[in-house]
């Protein structure tokens, strides 16, 4: 079987590679034990030579410990391989103790401000936190090095319903105690202890993913500052006659026993479970004889369903009917049924008591705000739908019959001489105020003279009514402080397009209310992830992520594990299971930070959703060692003693080095402006491909002839390649720094620094690159390309690599002639050919030679190993003598036609001619 060709030629390079580190060795040595012969013997003492090939000192790999905080301390060599977990270490403990995250509101430099998306105290990092946290640290690192006043605010939400949730099954399972067991001081003194022991847990691991927030700022939604916001966001909204109470049919949850806003019931078509209460069925009875004297069920019978789950009181309601004769049996009725969509409940309407915002205005404002391009909303696909809703708002119920969250300001005054001495009976004697002082002197103002206590309205606050008022409360508003003046409005809001209503328009409408302005400028709207299969991620599935997992790895065994300590039930853990067992059949692969972010960026392309395959992660995890190679190589070629300059005059560089420098110019504009578009994938692309197939593939390759033993002809050249290879290793760090920051830092840092200019202290306040005028090179550009066009030709010819062999350039054109010939060197090296002799259309052809054709211009010729061609090679033969002789043929007939030579301009007819002589030649080549 043969060798894959890819193999070879990586075990070539490396092969060559080995070579010329031991010739450099060698010669080194040489130098140094005449210069300092006691040194020499000393570095000789704990470095092997082996067959005069240096071995490397494991010792010399290993960084040293670093204590917390202070800056990375590497090790004095590099490793000969990448690896994310020695890479990833420190680094970010020390980027938060010098401040480098922390915003200045006295700053005059312009703000770009982010505020993250608040997770739950109960919430383990997921695949969605993940991609959030990727796609803004990658803006707001790319801002900071731009020049602005960055700022990311990290906070945390109380999550009313799935924290109180959470600790009821908590207590239950380790006291067997209900809430009401407790009563709810206890209980809301139970959740405090289960924050303050695991809640946070999230933000720790956003550290991990290297996410640069400012955690001075750090909030939570029910700490001082934002419990005080909230209600006085409450208290001027009533004040303003935008929150009132009601009594209306509420959206009730029998699970959360709690009501819920329209835009939280998902309406369904009801499926048939025999196991289940049967909906979705229209129920006819006899409702002149129920009500009759005769026929009507007694009043208090009723009192024999209480306590009855209601699917088991509807069937026992039924069955009392049947025997009774009123019942007059069913029939299918197609219908919408509503779910909660928090707890896949189905949702029953109940008259209740409520509190509500008036949202119609506040829609309208919300509304205009795009209309009037305040606002801006990205992908565009979501403003119909912005439009959609905001155009039918209904008014939004925002009682909860929780513990757990933010008690409603809100006070029942219930007089001694009232009638009804039920709480709430009279509407009219509510109270809104900011605390229970305040209420009580409104109450004595109102009620002058009156004997009355209060009793606050034990509801909580909907969570979306706080986090709608996030990006004010955690600038401190209402108080008018530095952070508000200087941060709000914020720059953008990035989001999954999921919470588009819950969340984005109601801080929109509550921001332009009570702060004056949108809360923000821009919506980025990302993609809903799910794997690789396009199926929504699901525990029952087996195909959660968690981001942790795949940055660390872990064992199938380790996966099952984690499914085991779920909640799932036998039949959903055998096919979760299952699942792990195909996606992932030796576990997870460590990953690292910084490919799991690149990855989750480069998917931004998709609209709606993210097919995420880990495959594609572990990808670029492959590149990151690909960077640390380029980077490796480099540092044994710049040598211990370089300095590089402050600029480069592009005018003196060798042509590749003109090359590279002006397709990183390039590559830096392509970045820059889809970085500013939100084309997030593009940006990685052109990062990606620069790297990849410009600087490693290309460069790299070309250069090494320069450093080759010490070949005085190219002098010269070694010390711009030199040069070139810096600057292209500096900026294209800055400029990758956004998306990889972990790995980008350690390279970095490893470089050597200019002697004319201060360095910053870290890469991520460094300068973001900015293109160079002086680089922008399109005629070299232009000449790169045809290189590039003849050596894809010249490797497509034969898949073997081992044997460099002989080739020749047959040039059409003097232009051709004249660009094959400057840089011979430059595709013999890419080639790796032994020779290329470049002829032109009055030399004999090579006879024998495996040919493809390049352009009409070019082509090349290849001596093949054993007279066999390649597959590929005799392939594109054929069908460049099939275009041929087509282009032949249509041109014969052309020339053939009748009235030809009397119709067609004698100019045409010679133009014709020619063409046809030049096609004719050209097939002539491809004869062997």
């Amino acid at each position: 079987m043969e060798e894959d060709p890819d193999k070879k030629k990586k075990r070539e390079d490396k092969a060559r590679e080995k070579q010329l580190k031991k010739e450099k060795f060698l010669l080194k040595q040489a130098q140094e034990q005449d210069r300092h012969p006691s040194r020499a013997s000393k570095r000789n003492g704990r470095k092997n030579v082996k067959g005069g090939v240096e071995d490397e000192n494991p010792e010399d790999c290993v960084d040293p410990e670093t204590p917390s905080g202070d800056k990375k301390r590497m090790s004095c060599q590099m490793s000969k391989q990448y690896s994310p977990s020695a890479v990833e270490k420190s680094w970010y403990e020390w980027w938060e103790k010098s401040g480098f995250f922390v915003a200045d509101a006295s700053s005059t430099k312009q703000p770009f401000v982010i505020v993250y998306p608040p997770p739950n105290v109960t919430g383990a990092l997921h695949i969605g936190h993940a991609l959030t946290a990727a796609i803004q640290d990658t803006m707001i690192r790319w801002r900071r090095m731009s020049g602005y006043n960055a700022l990311w605010v990290p906070g945390m939400d109380h999550g009313g319903i799935a924290t109180q949730v959470v600790v009821e099954k908590k207590i239950m399972r380790e006291k067997q105690l209900t809430r009401h067991d407790l009563g709810r001081e206890r209980f809301i003194s139970e959740v405090w202890k289960w924050k303050h022991k695991y809640g946070g847990t999230i933000l720790q691991q956003l550290r991990r993913l290297g996410t640069s927030m400012d955690w001075s700022r750090e909030c939570f939604t029910m700490d001082d500052r934002r419990s005080n916001a909230v209600t006085e966001a409450f208290v001027r909204l009533y004040k303003h006659g935008l929150i009132y109470r009601d009594v209306r049919l509420v959206n009730w949850d029998c699970v959360l026993r709690t009501a819920i806003s329209d835009i939280e019931v998902c309406n369904i078509t009801p499926a048939h479970d025999p196991e289940d209460f049967d909906v979705g069925k229209r129920h006819n009875l006899d409702f002149i004889n129920i009500f009759t004297d005769d026929g009507k069920i007694n009043s208090n019978g009723g009192f024999k369903f209480e306590g009855m789950p209601r699917f088991k009181a509807r069937e026992a309601i039924i069955e009392v009917l049947q025997q009774k004769g009123l019942y007059r049996g069913s029939e299918s009725n197609e219908m919408r049924l509503g779910v909660c969509s928090r707890s896949n409940d189905i949702v029953e309407p109940l008259i209740k008591p409520q509190w509500y915002v008036m949202s119609e205005d506040l829609g309208k404002q919300a509304l205009h705000a795009l209309e009037r391009k305040k606002l801006d909303i990205i992908p565009k696909q979501f403003t119909a739908d912005w439009k959609r809703w905001l155009g039918n708002i209904h008014d939004w119920c925002i009682s909860r019959q929780l513990w757990w969250g933010h008690q409603i300001p809100a006070w029942y005054v219930m007089l001694e001489d009232d009638t009804l001495q039920e709480y709430g009976a009279y509407e009219d004697h509510w109270i809104v105020a900011r605390n229970e002082k305040e209420a009580q002197e409104e109450a004595s103002l109102r009620y002058n003279g009156k004997k009355f206590h209060l009793r606050q309205d034990p509801d909580v606050l909907d969570t979306w009514f706080s986090a709608g008022l996030y990006p004010l409360s955690v600038l401190g508003w209402p108080d008018v402080t530095e952070d508000l003046r200087a941060f709000y409005p914020t720059s953008v809001l990035e989001t999954g397009h999921d919470i588009i209503f819950f969340w984005v328009a109601r801080m929109v409408m509550l921001g332009m209310n009570l702060g004056g302005d949108v809360p923000f400028r821009k919506i980025y709207l990302h993609p809903m992830i799910r794997d690789a299969h396009g199926r929504k991620i699901s525990k029952s599935l087996g195909n959660v992520i968690d981001p942790i997992e795949v940055i660390n790895g872990i064992s199938l065994e380790g996966l099952h594990k984690r499914l085991e300590d779920s909640n799932l039930d036998p039949k959903e853990l055998t096919v979760a299971r299952a699942g792990q067992k195909k996606d992932f059949p030796d576990g997870i692969d460590e990953c690292g930070a910084d490919a799991l972010r690149f990855a989750l960026v480069s998917y931004m392309a998709q609209s709606d959703k993210i097919n995420l395959d880990i495959k594609r992660v572990v990808g670029y995890r492959q590149w990151c060692n690909k960077l640390w190679n380029a980077v490796r190589f480099a540092m044994t070629k710049l040598g211990d003693d370089y300095t590089p300059p402050a600029k480069l005059n592009p005018d003196v560089l060798p042509f590749s080095c003109q090359w590279i420098l002006s397709v990183l110019n390039k590559t830096i504009s392509k970045t820059i402006k889809a970085l500013e578009s939100f084309e997030f994938s593009n940006a990685t692309s052109a990062v990606y491909s620069w790297w990849q197939y410009q600087l490693c593939d290309v460069f790299i390759e070309v250069v090494k002839p320069y450093f080759t033993g010490n070949d005085p002809k190219f002098a010269s050249e070694r010390i711009f390649a030199k040069d070139t290879l810096w600057f292209c290793l500096d900026n294209g760090l800055r400029l990758l720094h956004p998306f990889m920051p972990f790995v980008t830092e350690e390279l970095w840092q490893r470089l050597p620094s200019p002697m004319e200019c201060k360095r910053e202290e870290s890469i991520m306040i460094s300068s973001y690159p900015s293109p160079v005028e002086c680089w922008n090179n399109e005629r070299v550009e232009d000449e790169m390309a045809l290189l590039e066009s003849a050596v894809k030709s010249l490797r497509s010819l034969s898949n073997e690599r081992h044997e460099r062999r002989p080739a020749f350039a047959l040039c059409q054109t003097q232009m051709v002639t004249k660009i094959i010939n400057n840089y011979k060197l430059e595709i013999v090296t890419l080639s790796n050919l032994s020779s290329l002799t470049v002829i032109n259309e009055n030399d004999p052809v090579p006879s024998g030679y495996a040919m493809s054709l390049v352009n009409e211009s070019l082509s090349v010729y290849v001596e093949p190993q054993g007279n066999i061609f390649s597959e590929a090679g005799q392939e594109q033969i054929q069908k460049h003598i099939q275009e041929l002789r087509k282009q032949i043929e249509r041109l014969e007939k052309t020339i053939n036609a009748p009235a030809y030579e009397d119709k067609v301009p004698s100019h045409i007819q010679d133009g014709n001619r020619k063409k046809l002589e030049s096609l004719l030649k050209k097939l002539d080549t491809f004869k062997m």
